[in-house]
């Protein structure tokens, strides 16, 4: 169910146990080959697959397009909400479906930037609720929930995905080619590395990538980003029947 299709006597009708899936996504630079809408795109893609195989058990609000993309405003087009704002964005479109009586909320993220903000936006509201027990409130990433498109299609070369990188040069060659700019098999690996890992260092995409993307996009091809599709959607699919299924009261799912 889309929610811009419905009436709110629709909404109304529904389950208060139905699930409500909020994609986020991101508006920001992707090298010199990809748009700039590229996050919004390929989880648009993502959630259209799973929105046909969940039709009618869970209902989709729009993309929000407007990520936390501060790391990415070197390069000119990106577009950003500051991270405090976009944390209490987050926020408001939760609780705006808690004052409905909607119990199952999930984020379904297409931008790294958002990782941290998305669980931190669900934390500060469960704290606000704490004397609820009835909420499912949950923060993920599609290409974190488990899928691993490498194993499917050995040819892929990345096992993680990074930033206009393999990955998403697939999956943008897959669903808009005429937006991948340039001969992608002429690009350089701008390798990922390891930082002080384990440790976390503050950064800004000009720290790791001075054209802006981090990974190897002259690898990429449409059927690899065919594999990416199928995964992902499916990994999205697979944590939304967990959501459907949750009995309401138990920690594990």
């Amino acid at each position: 169910m889309h929610l811009y299709e419905s009436t709110w006597k629709k909404v109304d009708s529904l389950s208060r146990d139905t699930p409500i899936l909020i994609p986020i996504a991101a508006l920001e630079q992707h090298g010199h080959h990809m748009p700039v809408f590229t996050d919004s795109l390929l989880l648009g893609e993502v959630i259209r697959r799973a929105q046909e195989k969940l039709a009618g058990r869970v209902l989709f609000t729009p993309l929000m397009w407007l990520g936390n993309s501060e790391h990415h405003l070197d390069f000119p087009g990106t577009m950003t909400a500051n991270p405090r704002l976009y944390l209490d964005l987050l926020k408001d479109m939760v609780e705006n479906f808690l004052f409905h009586g909607f119990r199952r909320i999930v984020l379904v993220n297409g931008h790294g930037g958002n990782i941290v903000p998305s669980q931190q936006a669900l934390f500060e509201v469960r704290q606000k609720y704490r004397d609820r027990n009835d909420l499912l409130l949950v923060a993920s990433t599609y290409w974190l929930l488990g899928g691993k498109p490498h194993e499917v299609n050995k040819d892929i070369q990345q096992q993680q995905v990074g930033h206009a990188c393999e990955l998403e040069t697939s999956m943008m060659l897959r669903i808009r080619p005429d937006l991948v700019v340039g001969d992608v098999k002429k690009l350089e690996t701008i390798p990922f590395g390891s930082g002080p890992a384990p440790a976390y260092r503050a950064w800004i995409t000009k720290d790791r990538s001075e054209i802006g993307h981090i990974g190897s996009p002259q690898f990429a091809t449409a059927e690899k980003g065919e594999t990416c599709f199928q995964v992902f959607s499916n990994d999205v699919v697979s944590l939304m029947e967990r959501i459907i299924a949750w009995d309401g009261k138990t920690w594990d799912m």
